[in-house]
């Protein structure tokens, strides 16, 4: 059974005579683990799950679900990960909740009455059932965000690629949320800050610093010694 991320050598960098931001990384992740990314600003975070779904132009390989991440099958990789952006705003693309939501199942030929009916059951266990029918644009940013993780979720996709999802949610929302991710089977790679919400649901910490992998362990005591 292949791993459900895999990077091999993968190296980014935006400026041709300038450092890499990542450099020559090499980890994976299995099928249903729960992996933190974590770092200080600029560390990588952003970029690494960017190139990951084709976003960013990398060397080295990335592979998800086995499949290697190249132009011809980004769109086969895509269908396979749920993504959530750390600006929530950048993949809102309705004015109404439930249609933005149930927007990934339609485009997979599913009636739009069973895509909202799935669309509304995901709002509800993230706790914005309430907001179903409102216009995104009167929304929190927190509210925006998780009407965002709602369409990276409602697909229940074997990869979940989340940047910063604790961002801007009050603590009873933050451990609905970490419920919420515990429960899923998918494989799931988080970019955040927040060791507390990390360590509420995953099991293993990547560190980033200075394009490479500074430690890659089970104890957040040692990630929070080195950050």
């Amino acid at each position: 059974m292949c791993d459900a991320l895999g990077y091999d050598r993968v190296t980014v960098g935006f400026q041709p005579q300038g450092p890499p931001v990542l450099d020559s990384l090499c980890f994976q992740v299995g099928q249903s683990e729960r992996v933190a990314l974590v770092g200080l600003n600029g560390s990588g975070k952003t970029t690494l799950l960017m190139a990951t779904v084709g976003l960013l132009e990398h060397q080295g390989t990335i592979r998800v679900c086995g499949q290697v991440v190249e132009p011809k099958s980004v769109e086969s990789i895509r269908a396979r990960v749920g993504f959530l952006f750390n600006v929530p705003e950048d993949q809102l693309l309705f004015p109404k909740v439930v249609d933005d939501t149930a927007f990934a199942l339609l485009r997979r030929g599913m009636s739009a009455a069973q895509a909202k009916e799935k669309a509304r059951d995901v709002l509800e266990r993230l706790g914005i059932g309430h907001l179903v029918d409102h216009p995104v644009h009167v929304l929190s940013h927190g509210q925006k965000q998780r009407v965002a993780l709602a369409g990276a979720l409602v697909t229940q996709p074997p990869v979940l690629l989340l940047d910063e999802p604790s961002a801007a949610l009050d603590p009873r929302a933050k451990r609905n949320l970490a419920q919420l991710l515990r429960d899923q089977q998918a494989a799931l790679l988080v970019a955040t800050h927040d060791l507390s919400f990390a360590e509420a649901i995953c099991t293993r910490y990547v560190l980033l610093e200075g394009g490479h992998i500074e430690y890659d362990g089970a104890e957040v005591s040692e990630v929070r010694r080195r950050l």
